[in-house]
């Protein structure tokens, strides 16, 4: 196992101490570094499941009180997009998170400290963690602390890139667009997927997930960029 790096430098990132330290050591430990019967216990899984729900209440809320003139859909494409696992890895880099974790020799060896996927979960563990060590209140200081610069983007986000090309498909009188798997790579707890997304006689595309569902979407965003129904960048 690769162990990690004393965590003074990240709590500080964070703007918070742990009062119990393991609790920060087990939300960077992924289930590689962890024997078998030890990783429910040892690894980050259960508090990356509880972190993604205080993410979701706590930015939810977020949103609520800073777009007072947003609607339902509105919100709600607002925190998908800030819940998101690419978002969640992009506060895992600005964190340096991946020099904390604790990675089996597998796992280092092909890069599992950068891979978005992991990242993502990380970041979701260390705010189950703090969720832990102190409640909710302290989690919504980290949590706005980290996600409020991506707040201020929030009420100019896209639509659902899938929902959106099935719209502009049916617009032009096509069936919908259909998604094929092409190809899965990557161990079993780290896999990639890369999706074709076909419609009628228009070249398919393809892109790259760490989930089928990401894929798709990312496929569906790259075909509305190219059928400039959607800008490269907003």
């Amino acid at each position: 196992m690769v162990k990690a790096r004393g965590h003074d430098k990240l709590e500080a990132r964070l703007g918070y101490r742990f009062a119990d330290p393991d609790l920060l050591d087990r939300a960077l430990t992924h289930s590689s570094a962890v024997s078998p019967g030890k990783r429910v216990e040892r690894s980050y899984q259960r508090l990356e499941f509880l972190g993604d729900r205080v993410l979701g209440l706590v930015v939810a809320d977020m949103l609520y009180r800073r777009l007072p003139k947003a609607n339902e859909g509105e919100l709600s494409r607002s925190l998908n997009s800030l819940v998101r696992k690419e978002t969640c890895a992009a506060i895992a880099r600005e964190l340096e998170l991946g020099k904390h974790m604790n990675l089996g020799e597998s796992e280092a060896r092909t890069g599992g400290a950068s891979k978005e996927a992991i990242l993502g979960d990380i970041a979701e563990a260390v705010i189950g963690a703090i969720y832990c060590d102190a409640g909710l209140g302290q989690a919504y200081e980290v949590v706005e602390r980290l996600f409020g610069q991506h707040i201020s983007q929030a009420g100019n986000v896209r639509a659902d890139p899938k929902t959106t090309l099935q719209e502009w498909a049916q617009a032009k009188g096509l069936e919908p667009p259909i998604y094929h798997e092409v190809e899965r790579t990557g161990p079993d707890h780290a896999p990639e997927f890369t999706i074709s997304v076909k419609i009628g006689a228009y070249e398919p595309l393809t892109a790259t997930g760490p989930s089928k569902k990401l894929a798709e979407h990312k496929a569906a965003e790259r075909f509305l960029v190219r059928e400039k129904v959607w800008r490269e960048t907003l």
